[in-house]
């Protein structure tokens, strides 16, 4: 983000078979589950797949979306509420073949985890945040929001800025679970633009139920998105439609730069009808949730493919912009051992399982821009700048204009 900046299986376990099914409008437990697991699946296009490296890259971060790289996401999380059976905590999730990830993952116990950095200590953050919402050649009477953004820092957010009814979900937590593993890990795999994921999964550990499951549906197709400007200044944004999307929500964060080359107004603008922002809103939600959220308008409907973007926030963010598109796609569930046909019946859930899945695009817009990285294209390519600069993950290698804009240095 700028700132300054992812149906049956069966299981032997000795002489007893144990059947993982879907959970489908199940009664609630009567105890349980021990464990719990939840996969996050995500397809990246466009200025969000660049963590695959730079080369290749430049044309389609600073082109409105569109080139052709992809790239996949996975995160792994198991939460139990049993504590390991001996020794450290130890779990790994075993994948089938086309996962290309080896025999397994192992999923580690972190110590803690990192709350999102607030403003660095020390660093007042000067300027306003102009807040713009819904889609339309022009911003409907009563917008921009205004916000100061030193008050921000002091702790006074205004209320309603973030959202508070869509909350980020991810499941298992260290903080909720007794024992909990996640990856990726310290094992330097990740997953490959040409992985897949149908096929036979277990997760076995010291700390949790062994679980069983098999997965049908794959990573999202990648987006593929266009921005151009109207006769009225505003921008249109397409994008092909995703087959099985449930929904989609756009975002934009630019500004202007202030006195010195501080910071000077930043912009933030959602598709959302409704000022909603933060939250859960761009990340992996249930079908049952975007479908609540497309009849309020606040994210698009899956037959949508277009969105403008209003001509007053394209003059308030003139010196950048970078734009997000988010296709929420479906969802997979599993539970063991299965709802008793009797209601009757004691059910005592061992674990449950769950994936979702999401495509994500993005693109970048700098007046200039394409000029600047030719020169640095060029520059990087003789020896001598080569020597004297060592490219470093992100966008540290793509100069001193976007190394200002993003938070970086450049070389």
């Amino acid at each position: 983000m700028v700132s300054h900046r992812s149906k049956i299986a069966l299981a032997a376990l000795g002489s007893a078979a144990l059947i993982a099914v879907p959970v489908i409008a199940q009664r609630k437990a009567d105890s349980g589950p021990v464990a719990r697991y939840d996969m996050r699946a995500g397809t990246l296009s466009g200025f969000a797949a660049m963590g695959g490296g730079m080369g290749g890259g430049m044309g389609m971060m600073f082109g409105g979306g569109g080139g052709d790289k992809l790239q996949h996401e996975l995160y792994l999380r198991l939460g139990s509420s049993q504590a390991p059976a001996k020794g450290g905590p130890k779990a790994d999730h075993f994948m089938p073949p086309n996962a290309k990830l080896g025999k397994s993952v192992a999923l580690v116990t972190p110590r803690e985890e990192r709350e999102p950095e607030g403003f660095p200590e020390g660093q007042k953050p000067k300027g306003r945040l102009l807040v713009f919402w819904g889609c339309g050649e022009h911003a409907p009477k009563g917008q921009p929001v205004i916000i100061d953004f030193a008050k921000i820092a002091a702790g006074q957010v205004p209320p309603g800025l973030w959202t508070a009814r869509i909350i980020r979900d991810w499941g298992p937590s260290l903080a909720n679970s007794k024992t909990f593993g996640r990856w990726p890990a310290e094992d330097h795999k990740f997953v490959k633009p040409d992985s897949s994921l149908p096929g036979p999964h277990r997760v076995a550990g010291t700390y949790s139920p062994e679980m069983n499951f098999t997965l049908v549906n794959d990573f999202m197709a990648p987006l593929r998105s266009s921005t151009g400007t109207l006769p009225s200044g505003a921008t249109l944004l397409k994008w092909g439609a995703i087959t099985n999307a449930t929904g989609y929500l756009a975002t934009l964060i630019g500004g202007k730069m202030g006195p010195g080359g501080e910071m000077g107004d930043m912009v933030m603008w959602t598709s959302s009808a409704a000022r909603e922002f933060g939250g859960g809103l761009d990340d992996w939600l249930s079908p049952g949730d975007v479908a609540a959220l497309v009849r309020d308008r606040t994210v698009m409907a899956p037959a949508t493919t277009s969105c403008t973007i209003p001509i007053e926030v394209n003059r308030a963010a003139a010196e950048f912009k970078m734009g997000t598109l988010v296709a929420y796609g479906p969802q997979e569930d599993f539970a063991y051992p299965p709802r008793p046909a009797d209601p009757k019946a004691r059910w005592d859930l061992q674990w449950t399982a769950r994936i979702r899945h999401r495509s994500m695009t993005s693109w970048m817009d700098m007046p200039g821009m394409g000029e600047m990285m030719s020169a640095q294209g060029e520059a990087e390519s003789s020896q001598q700048q080569s020597q004297k600069c060592k490219k470093r993950g992100g966008l540290g290698g793509l100069g001193g204009v976007v190394g200002g804009v993003l938070g970086g240095n450049g070389c």
